[in-house]
């Protein structure tokens, strides 16, 4: 094995001729990233593209996989048969732990750049299996779903990993690939403890590997295991002061311990860092996510004049990115602030599908999120029948869901429209009825953990239940919900104020 050397370099700027988004061949510009970790990955590839092959291996680490992308086709236009620069390519297409789908574009370009790489006579047997790992996942892709690719590639990648346990870039993406392939329902977290468990070992020889750091925390993204990743948490910054995901993903940690204040001053550095990696003429969805997790932040600290200083900067950039992650938090943002308040009138004048140009149609769980808000305020707020005409597109919305997460995102939309059908129920005055409805959705919602592209459920069914029970004057029953809420949702704050307004009730009641 080469020696492990640190990288500190600066990316001047420069234009690289690459594909941008649909056909259309654009000039990226890529600006100075300054240190990305500490990275190891020996190739075959000419002596004068190891440190290239480097920089690009270290921005897939950190999930910057657009500017990985640029930096592994500049490696293929300079080398045309460096296999290596072929592979990365191809795995910045796929984004494993995203819940974005692959395009079919993307896949065509995948397969071709693998299979380009895969016929190369000068790589490596070790080189072969990172190929071969890859492949796996573009293999027959038009007949084979992509869940069952990715368990292929998670195969792939073992195969590499027990061969060449040394290679600590090829253990750290097959940890990744654990990851990736780990059960919604395994309450045991089994897939996540066995990566922590590799991770936690490539720690203590490789701190400042970026994949390392960084799939760390993903492994123990959990209320079970948070604390596990504090220490990677606090040092991912030192690693990479200027990549915005490397700034922003220690929050998933913080979230999960209800450290507000670290919240907030990770994704303001976070936010502040993606504006200066547009992709593709397009604001970052990297600076939404970081926004959507800051604003989660303030409102349980209850700056609300933050919040809304950030949503005027949030609204005063156009284009964003059009991908899940954008979209989700574009459609949570507005429904978090008015809900967090308790502002029911508001809420049910949300408006959907904002900004409008991005493909809505395309996210029908992420469109589910405003009209649950919208729902629910009516709801609130006895308007039953705008109420009802919210329930009716959540209904259609379902429908839709299923088709694409059926074991996830379509239950999480279920127990969103079932929440407010119990508070329809409630406002006609059926209340044991509601609230057998309210805690089969808090139920629902509960038996699913919560996906990295979101802080925080929009609004808790069962914090909810804890607010009909309240109304209901059913104290003690309302404080066991809040206490629950805030077992998976440490330190917000509605919950926390639920719990000392039962206690002061159940107090005067003695």
């Amino acid at each position: 094995m080469k020696k492990i050397f640190l990288l500190i370099i600066t990316l001047m700027v420069n234009q690289l001729h690459a594909h941008g988004d649909a056909h259309d061949e654009e000039d990226f510009l890529v600006k100075e990233f300054g240190n990305l970790g500490k990275v190891e990955l020996t190739t075959s590839c000419e002596k004068n593209q190891q440190t290239n092959m480097n920089i690009a291996l270290s921005l897939f680490h950190h999930m910057m996989y657009k500017q990985a992308e640029i930096n592994f086709k500049a490696i293929i236009k300079k080398q045309p048969d460096c296999a290596m620069a072929y592979w990365g390519y191809a795995m910045t297409l796929f984004h494993p732990l995203w819940p974005d789908t692959i395009s079919q574009e993307s896949l065509l370009l995948g397969e071709k750049a693998i299979n380009k790489a895969i016929s190369f006579s000068n790589t490596t047997k070790r080189e072969t299996l990172y190929l071969n790992a890859t492949a796996n996942y573009y293999n027959n892709w038009q007949n084979t779903k992509d869940k069952d690719r990715i368990i292929a590639w998670e195969q792939g990648q073992k195969l590499l990993y027990n061969k060449y346990p040394n290679d600590i870039d090829a253990a750290a993406i097959y940890a990744l690939s654990h990851i990736a392939t780990a059960s919604m329902s395994d309450k045991n977290l089994t897939h996540q403890k066995q990566a922590g468990v590799i991770l936690d070992e490539l720690y203590k020889i490789a701190p400042l590997n970026p994949g390392v750091v960084h799939y760390s925390i993903h492994a123990y993204d959990s209320n079970l295991l948070a604390s596990k990743a504090i220490v990677a948490a606090r040092a991912y910054d030192k690693i990479a002061p200027n990549v915005p995901h490397a700034l922003h993903m220690p929050s998933h940690i913080f979230v999960r311990l209800g450290l507000w204040q670290d919240v907030v001053s990770w994704n303001i550095r976070s936010a502040k860092a993606a504006l200066n990696y547009p992709t593709a003429g397009t604001t970052s969805m990297h600076y939404a996510h970081a926004i959507d997790y800051l604003i989660y932040a303030y409102l349980q600290l209850s700056q609300y004049n933050k919040v809304q200083l950030v949503i005027n900067k949030l609204q005063s950039y156009h284009n964003y990115q059009d991908v899940f992650p954008a979209a989700y938090a574009l459609a949570a943002i507005p429904a978090r602030q008015v809900l967090e308040q308790k502002q029911w009138l508001l809420a049910k004048e949300l408006k959907p599908k904002q900004p409008h140009y991005l493909s809505w149609d395309r996210y029908p769980q992420v469109q589910a999120i405003t009209y649950f808000a919208k729902g629910l305020g009516a709801a609130r707020s006895a308007d039953l029948e705008v109420a009802n005409q919210n329930i009716d597109i959540l209904n259609e919305l379902y429908e839709k869901t299923l088709k694409l997460s059926p074991n996830y995102w379509a239950k999480l939309v279920d127990a969103q429209r079932q929440t407010v059908q119990a508070w329809i129920t409630f406002s006609k005055g059926e209340t044991e009825r509601a609230i057998t409805q309210l805690t089969q959705a808090a139920d629902l919602e509960d038996s699913l953990d919560k996906d990295p592209v979101t802080p925080g459920a929009v609004m808790p069914s069962r914090e909810l239940l804890g607010d009909m029970l309240v109304m209901n004057k059913d104290y003690k029953s309302a404080l066991l919900a809040y206490e629950k809420t805030l077992l998976i949702n440490p330190n917000r704050l509605n919950s926390k104020r639920g719990i000392d307004f039962c206690k002061t009730k159940l107090g005067h009641m003695k």
